[in-house]
């Protein structure tokens, strides 16, 4: 309203001008009164049609900002209105991922600060307990090496969980920061073996490695250490002379690692269930195996940092079947 305003102002100055310094009769100017009144509707509607695209997409980003659901599809009523509804579109999605992203980490990190503040006052707490009956002067000897034991007990799973607590943040948070080099899968799972070799002698287990699988582009270190923690895991789960298989092989441009055991499996459950934060089953993951219920859960992050994918199965012939597939890398690269 105010631009219509100016417009009418400045030309009648313009007629002023025209009859008081340039002498221009007022006839002419007369004539030229229609041919100006048409220009400047015309003028009107080309700046309405110019300006009412505009005014729509500003309604519309007023409406977004008050929370409300907007559209910002083009509406084909301007190129360049088009072009800027787009890129306003574009960053109001991407604004509405990141914050979105924003609330799920915001929801995990509150429900690992709860879960993990959970994990450690259980043994705290069973260390307390016994510390305080450990005062007790009249206790037997044989009830006193009993406690003594459940506190060494429960100070080492203590510390496991702890130490993996440091292993999983440092996985999360280090992403960008650890070296890459060709690396052999079975020198990886020979290492592993070699390291746990007290472990699986103490538990009985036999261990064989089967197969041979294509190099694979990642970090040995992080590599050994999901490994690590599926052999462990399925040691804990089979019986005295009990069996664990590590099979590797190349499948459809992926480097594949089996770990298969005879154990007890996991029962009737969705298997991605197992690589979540603390999960167990109430048979063949409790407490009294010794796991933290990390373990998987960092299997899973360092698989996933390798581009890979990790899944898991009970066999037919009992037991449990884990499996890790990572992108080889040809021989020549």
């Amino acid at each position: 309203m105010l631009a219509t305003l100016l417009t009418l102002l400045s030309g009648v100055l313009i007629v002023v001008a025209c009859i008081v310094f340039f002498g221009v009769p007022l006839r002419s100017i007369l004539l030229l009164v229609p041919s100006g009144l048409i220009t400047f509707a015309l003028a009107l509607m080309i700046g309405h049609f110019l300006s009412e695209p505009l005014t729509v997409l500003v309604r519309k980003v007023n409406a977004h900002r008050q929370g409300i659901e907007v559209s910002f599809e083009p509406d084909g009523y301007l190129r360049e209105t088009d072009e800027l509804a787009q890129t306003i579109g574009a960053l109001v999605k991407r604004n509405e991922s990141q914050n979105a992203d924003l609330v799920r980490k915001e929801r995990r990190q509150s429900e690992f600060v709860s879960d993990a503040a959970h994990e450690l006052r259980t043994p705290l707490t069973a260390i307390r307990g016994t510390a305080e009956m450990l005062q007790d002067p009249d206790l037997p000897d044989e009830l006193r090496d009993k406690f003594e034991r459940t506190i060494i007990a429960e100070s080492t799973r203590l510390s496991d969980l702890v130490n993996d607590l440091l292993s999983l943040t440092r996985l999360e948070n280090d992403n960008a920061h650890y070296t890459l080099s060709r690396v052999n899968l079975r020198d990886v799972a020979t290492g592993v073996v070699d390291t746990l070799r007290p472990i699986l002698n103490d538990r009985q287990a036999n261990v064989d490695i089967i197969g041979e699988a294509p190099d694979v582009l990642g970090n040995a270190d992080r590599l050994k250490q999901a490994l690590t923690n599926l052999v462990e895991n399925a040691s804990r789960f089979i019986e005295p002379e009990g069996h664990i298989d590590i099979e590797l092989c190349g499948l459809r441009g992926n480097s594949v690692v089996q770990v298969k055991d005879d154990g007890t499996g996991f029962g009737d459950i969705d298997p991605q269930l197992l690589f979540g934060r603390f999960y167990r089953t109430d048979a063949s993951r409790a407490r009294t195996t010794g796991g933290t219920g990390l373990g998987l859960s960092i299997v899973k992050t360092v698989v996933e940092q390798h581009d890979g994918t990790i899944e898991a199965f009970n066999r037919a012939e009992g037991g449990a079947c884990f499996i890790m597939a990572i992108p080889s890398i040809e021989a020549s690269e």
